[in-house]
């Protein structure tokens, strides 16, 4: 038995935050999807009250995080994430503006499963998002730690 895959949005802008989410249901992904337009509330979200992120212990999930966050690092964010017994094992999908190369290799480093750069053509962007929306319904998010 599954859980179905909740995906978790940390993206500030609200254009590109229902961007994204209008194409993911254009693709025919119809999982839940939990917006956050900060970085502090999603880390709250994801790891809890105590911090530990036990509270996410079993849950299928899959963050689609924006690097330029308002109040914190995108690039905290991921290492938090990546560094947790309970949601090292979560996909990660960085969507970002940034194409530095040097900040896409340390992405992969602290193991994002994933990195887009979101042109500023939108009609790319959403192409992008739709063909990312193929991924999500094809992958098999592996179980989290016990």
């Amino acid at each position: 038995m599954s859980n179905p895959v909740t995906i978790i949005m940390i993206e500030d802008d609200e254009g590109h935050a229902r961007l994204i989410e209008r194409n993911i249901r254009r693709s025919g992904v119809n999982n839940e999807i939990v917006p956050f337009t900060n970085g502090t509330a999603a880390v709250d979200y994801l790891f809890g009250q105590d911090g530990t992120g036990a509270n996410r212990k079993g849950q299928a999930l899959l963050i689609l995080l924006d690097l330029n966050l308002p109040d914190t690092s995108g690039i905290d964010i991921l290492k938090r994430v990546k560094e947790n017994k309970y949601l090292k094992a979560t996909p990660v999908v960085v969507l970002t503006t940034t194409d530095d190369s040097q900040e896409i290799k340390r992405c992969y480093e602290l193991g994002c499963n994933v990195y887009i750069t979101k042109p500023v053509n939108y009609e790319s962007f959403a192409n992008a998002i739709r063909q990312l929306g193929l991924f999500f319904s094809v992958i098999q998010v592996p179980p989290a730690a016990p």
